[in-house]
């Protein structure tokens, strides 16, 4: 008989262990390498602009907001993301791309979620409102 409550125990212990859930790991997207901004804060960016964010694989973020270089860093997990940016170049450019530049900048510490939708990507704020849209260069 006791025997047989064992056989029962163990069956039932180890029926619980398949029953427990498994962590779920959800993968970081993709986003190493240079990517063209499309827009910022809703507004394209003006035609030929050099509006790009370079993304690294040791989480620096540098790139060019239109008029200037800029250079911080990046955190980034799952589709979690912080844009870190920590300076920039101080030139002074036409008024269009000054104002452009501060677009980029201003919205850049907002971004708290990245996905892919359609070959781009697209940063969104807390919110869940997009804020800028980059297709890969």
């Amino acid at each position: 008989m006791i025997k047989q409550s064992l056989i029962v125990a163990s069956l039932l212990l180890g029926l619980a262990a398949c029953q427990s859930t498994p962590q779920v790991q959800v993968e970081d997207l993709a986003i190493e390498g240079t990517w063209h901004i499309e827009s910022a804060q809703g507004q394209p960016v003006i035609d030929y602009s050099p509006a790009e964010l370079i993304f690294d694989a040791d989480g620096n973020l540098t790139g060019n907001n239109s008029c200037n270089n800029f250079f911080g860093g990046y955190v980034l997990s799952g589709q979690s993301l912080q844009l870190q940016p920590a300076g920039n170049t101080m030139k002074a450019c036409v008024d269009a791309l000054m104002a452009q530049e501060q677009r980029v900048m201003q919205v850049m510490p907002t971004v708290t979620q990245a996905q892919m939708e359609k070959g781009k990507l697209v940063l969104k704020d807390a919110s869940d409102n997009t804020v800028m849209v980059l297709s890969k260069k």
